[in-house]
C-alpha cells in the first residue's frame, strides 16, 4: 500500500522544522497525530430512529470507514431520552485512513464552508488535542446534496502526542491547518 501525501509531509518536513523548533534531541519526542475521532449529535433522534441510521451511513461514507451509533449513558426525562436509546455517531480513524481523510479535509472540504476564514485555534484541551466543528456535512464532496434530509454539523477531534498546545498547534499548522488567530 503507498503512503499518503499527508504521512510522506509529515515525515520529511514536519518532523525536522519542529524538532528544530522545540529543541528535540530525538525524532521520537516530536508530536503526531495518532488519531481523528468524528463525532455527530443527533438530537432529534428521539423522535425519529432513522436519523442515526442516516448519520452513521454519512460518517461511513465521509470517513471511508463504518460508522457506529452511540447510545444514551444516561435517561433524561427534559429530553425524553432514555438508557440505551441510540442519539449519534462516531468513528475513529488511525494510520493510512486518517492521513486520507486529513488530505480531504484540509485540501477540499474546509475550502468549502461558505465565508471561511480559517478554523479557530481556541479548540486546544490544554493536552495537545483539537477539536474542530463542523456546522454542515455537506462540505465533504462524498454527501450528495440531493440526498440529504438535514443539514446537520459533526465535531473532529485531532489527538496528537504533542505535551502542550503549543506544540499540538505548530503540528497542525505544519500540516496546513488553516487557523484564523496566528500565534507568536
Amino acid at each position: 500500500m503507498a503512503t499518503s501525501r499527508l504521512k510522506e509531509k509529515y515525515q520529511q518536513e514536519v518532523v525536522p522544522a519542529l524538532k528544530e523548533k522545540f529543541q528535540y534531541k530525538n525524532v521520537m519526542q516530536v508530536p503526531k497525530i495518532t488519531k481523528i475521532s468524528i463525532n455527530k449529535g443527533i438530537g432529534s433522534a428521539v423522535a425519529d430512529k432513522k436519523l442515526v441510521d442516516i448519520g452513521v451511513e454519512e460518517l461511513t461514507t465521509i470517513s471511508g470507514q463504518k460508522a457506529v451509533a452511540t447510545i444514551a449513558k444516561k435517561s433524561v426525562s427534559n429530553f425524553k431520552l432514555r438508557e440505551g436509546m441510540p442519539i449519534g455517531a462516531r468513528v475513529t480513524l488511525r494510520g493510512q485512513k486518517m492521513y486520507e481523510f486529513l488530505d480531504r479535509l484540509l485540501t477540499i472540504a474546509l475550502p468549502r464552508v461558505r465565508d471561511f476564514r480559517g478554523v479557530n485555534d481556541k479548540g486546544f484541551d490544554g493536552r495537545g488535542n483539537y477539536t474542530l466543528g463542523v456546522k454542515e456535512q455537506i462540505i465533504f464532496p462524498e454527501i450528495s446534496i440531493d440526498k440529504v434530509k438535514a443539514i446537520s454539523g459533526m465535531d473532529i477531534t485531532f489527538v496528537t502526542t504533542a505535551q502542550t498546545d503549543e506544540e499540538s498547534y505548530e503540528l497542525l499548522k505544519a500540516f496546513g491547518m488553516p487557523f484564523t488567530n496566528i500565534k507568536k
